[in-house]
Order: structure tokens, then C-alpha cells, then sequence
């Protein structure tokens, strides 16, 4: 019976991950006292840094100083620096066949391979079930709802699925969002009982919406339901209280990044707490400064436990601000703004973050329920196309209405092209990219 209910921790064992240990020294960090805490973080900062000096050639040739002498002079590493063959990168004593090895989703622009020792990938699994744990959500016995992308090869595709079976999750393909494969969605929700749902926020605001038009709320069909935890993609706040409202649940939002861990999960308070146990974030500005609490700039991540490949004062490629209620043990994420690369650039020279396209549109277009979904791509200095699925075209009032906000926003001159589509194209792993420049 026991080795059923640990059926995940058993998988993680048996794939040489020592989940385990890993527990064991996330309870003794948490556990630390504020000065011990900051003494510990001190000390790992500066033991990673010196381990990746006189271990790794690549983190070398990044570092150029032989030694480390202040948090400061630790240089900031850039996508950029890790578009090389992941054997160039890895160190000393770690090959590619003992190692964790994943790809990055490229929701940034910039693909590419990384490695995490196994004790590393170990922690990242404690934090998440961890966290996933302040809501009474256990790997090894709560059953979930997943909205994923999954593999259309059929090797992929199985070898999801046999994960799936193992970590007692369902998976929901976002690759289909039609009427008819919500329907068969919710009759999957009245014979199983979920736990929780969890996956990308597009696609599960979408059966959301298909719940409203059904005037349903979720929890009746299926009241084991606990809670919805929403990742990779913006959570918008009417759109979370469409969540909360259609699925009778608390709603959680997660940031993370596959090539670290889970970087901020948000508490019962609705505190958007921030790894402190096994990452340290920092937020700079335009010439690597780093800022106060409640000012907005970078986000740049340290892995305090990654030996096999170096992820120090790393610039995730996304914006935030960490809140002035901040402390060093429990950091807390403001606001996350969203892709430093989703930068629309206007016709004067004006920038400007794409989300507030988004915004903008988003709160005229939302509002009689027609529009299901939509996308903005700037095609040119000063056209932009918005690609939408509906129900019926947009009308002539909306679109200038749109175009008016815009340039009340932005600037004025714009040109705005719509289009109404049948479906929005998701990328592989099944994201729905809000903004994309294609300047």
C-alpha cells in the first residue's frame, strides 16, 4: 500500500533523483532562524560561484576574474552566453549520461539545452511538492487535472502519458479548444475524482468561459476539487476571478522556469512568495544594478545547488518587482510584467511593454462574451495585426473603439489590421504567446 501511495517519490528514486536527502535538506533550510538564514545564503553564493570557478571552463571564460571577491563583480549571464553545445557548458566530472537534461521552452525567443546534477533536479521536485503542499496537494495521492501540450509523435506521446499514469495525473490536450472537446472534458470531470487542475492559463481560462456560457459551476460536477494552480503564461485579474467564480475553487499562481525550479508561488494569503531555499533573485536595472524592493527592472536568478551547470546571476529574459514587504527568508513578487523581448517599438521611438496591447484590447473585446481568445503580432514600426477566434465577426464600433484606446495609450497613426481565425496556432509544448514583435 505504501509503495502505491508514493508512487512518485518511488519514480523519482528509481530514475537515481535522491528525492529523499533532497527532502531532508529543504526542511533543515526552512527551518534556519532570519540571522542563520542570511549567513546561509551568503555562504552558498559564494560556494557555487568558487565551485563553478575551479570546475567549469565555460563559467570561466564567462567569469573572466579567478577568484570571487564581492556579490557585485559575479557577472550577469544572458541566454546569449548558453547558445553553445551543452557539453561545452557542463562541469568538470559531469557527463551528458549522468546528468538531468532538458530544453527550455523558447518562450523567450531563445531555445536552448540544460543540465541539472540529479540532487539539484531532486530539490526542485521537494519545493514544488512542498508548496503544492500548502494546499493540502500531495504528488503521491491527489489526482490531477492537467492542461498540457503533449508530444503528437508517438514515442512522445506515450512516454507523457506513462509519466502521467505514474504521477496520477489526466492530461487535457490544449491543442484542442473546441466546444466539443470542453464537453468531453467535463464528463471526464463527473466520473474522476480531481484533486486539482493545474496547467496553462489560456487554455483553462478558455473552459472557464465555456463553463459561464453553460452557466456550470465545476465544483458541482466534480466537488473533490480543492484548488487550480495556473503557470507559464499571464494571469489577468478578471480572469482569475472568472476562474474562482466558474470553478468554485481558490486559484494559485505559480512563476517558474524549467531550467531553475519554481520561482514564486502564491500563498493562501494570495502572497506571491518567492524560492528563497534554493534560489536567490535579484532585480536590476538597464546597466545591471541591482534595485530596491518595489522597483521594477530584470529579473536575474541565481541555482544555489546546480553543480553541473552554472546558473548564476542568470536574466531570465522577464521584468517584475519584489515588494517592499520583502525580506531576505521570504521574498514576495509584486508583479511580474511579463518578457523583456515582448517590447512593442512605435513609429516615434517610443517603447512600450506588448502586454498593454493586450490590456487594451482585452478589456474592450471581452465584454460581450463573442471574442474567445486573441493575439497581437506588431508587423511593422506602426501596423499591428490582432488574430481573434469568435463566435461572430467583431464589429465596426469595436474595432475603432480598439483603435482609439491604442492610440489614447500609445500613439496616434497606428494601423490595426483584424482578422478572425478558426483557432490560434499554440507553440509545441501548447503556450499561446500574447505579444509577439516580428520586427
Amino acid at each position: 500500500m505504501a509503495l502505491h501511495l508514493n508512487l512518485f517519490d518511488v519514480s523519482l528514486k528509481l530514475s537515481g533523483f535522491p528525492i529523499k536527502k533532497a527532502k531532508s535538506v529543504l526542511n533543515s533550510i526552512q527551518n534556519l532562524k532570519m540571522n542563520d538564514f542570511e549567513s546561509y545564503i551568503a555562504n552558498q553564493k559564494e560556494s557555487i560561484v568558487n565551485y563553478h570557478l575551479n570546475h567549469t571552463p565555460f563559467y570561466k571564460s564567462i567569469f573572466k576574474a579567478t577568484t570571487f571577491s564581492s556579490w557585485n563583480a559575479v557577472p550577469i549571464m544572458r541566454k546569449s552566453d548558453l547558445q553553445q553545445p551543452l557539453a561545452h557548458r557542463l562541469s568538470d566530472g559531469f557527463s551528458i549520461k549522468d546528468v538531468y537534461i532538458n530544453k527550455t521552452s523558447g518562450s523567450s525567443g531563445d531555445p536552448f539545452v540544460f543540465a541539472k546534477d540529479k540532487f539539484c533536479h531532486a530539490l526542485t521536485w521537494s519545493m514544488i511538492q512542498n508548496r503544492f503542499g500548502w494546499f493540502n496537494l500531495d504528488f503521491n495521492s491527489s489526482k490531477q487535472a492537467r492542461f498540457y501540450g503533449i508530444p503528437l509523435d508517438t514515442k512522445g506521446y506515450y512516454k507523457e502519458r506513462f509519466k502521467d499514469a505514474l504521477s496520477k495525473r489526466f492530461r487535457f490536450s490544449v491543442f484542442d479548444l473546441s466546444e466539443a472537446a470542453f464537453q468531453t472534458y467535463l464528463e471526464k470531470f463527473k466520473y474522476t475524482k480531481f484533486d486539482y487542475i493545474n496547467g496553462y492559463t489560456s487554455a483553462i481560462v478558455q473552459f472557464a468561459k465555456f463553463l459561464e456560457q453553460k452557466e456550470l459551476i465545476l465544483t458541482s460536477v466534480c466537488p473533490t476539487l480543492k484548488a487550480c494552480v495556473v503557470t507559464s503564461e499571464m494571469l489577468f485579474e478578471n480572469d482569475k476571478l472568472l476562474l474562482e467564480k466558474h470553478f468554485g475553487i481558490p486559484v494559485i499562481n505559480e512563476y517558474g522556469a524549467s531550467e531553475l525550479d519554481l520561482i514564486a508561488f502564491q500563498n493562501k494569503k494570495a502572497e506571491w512568495v518567492v524560492n528563497s531555499e534554493t534560489l536567490f533573485v535579484e532585480i536590476v536595472d538597464d546597466k545591471d544594478n541591482v534595485l530596491p524592493y518595489g522597483e521594477e527592472g530584470r529579473i536575474v536568478i541565481t541555482s544555489l545547488y546546480n553543480k553541473a551547470h552554472p546558473f548564476i546571476r542568470y536574466d531570465i529574459g522577464d521584468t517584475g518587482v519584489l515588494s517592499k514587504k520583502s525580506t531576505i527568508q521570504k521574498p514576495l513578487l509584486q508583479k511580474l510584467i511579463g518578457r523583456t523581448n515582448d517590447i512593442a517599438i512605435l513609429p516615434s521611438g517610443k517603447k512600450s511593454a506588448g502586454l498593454t496591447f493586450y490590456y487594451i484590447t482585452k478589456s474592450i473585446i471581452e465584454d460581450d462574451g463573442n471574442v474567445k481568445e486573441f493575439i497581437i503580432e506588431q508587423l511593422d514600426l506602426q501596423t499591428f495585426k490582432i488574430k481573434y477566434v469568435s463566435t461572430e465577426i467583431l464589429s465596426v464600433n469595436q474595432s475603432e473603439m480598439i483603435i482609439k484606446q491604442m492610440e489614447h495609450y500609445l500613439e496616434k497613426g497606428l494601423q490595426v489590421i483584424f482578422e478572425r481565425q478558426p483557432h490560434l496556432t499554440r507553440s509545441k509544448s501548447g503556450k499561446l504567446k500574447q505579444f509577439t514583435s516580428l520586427l
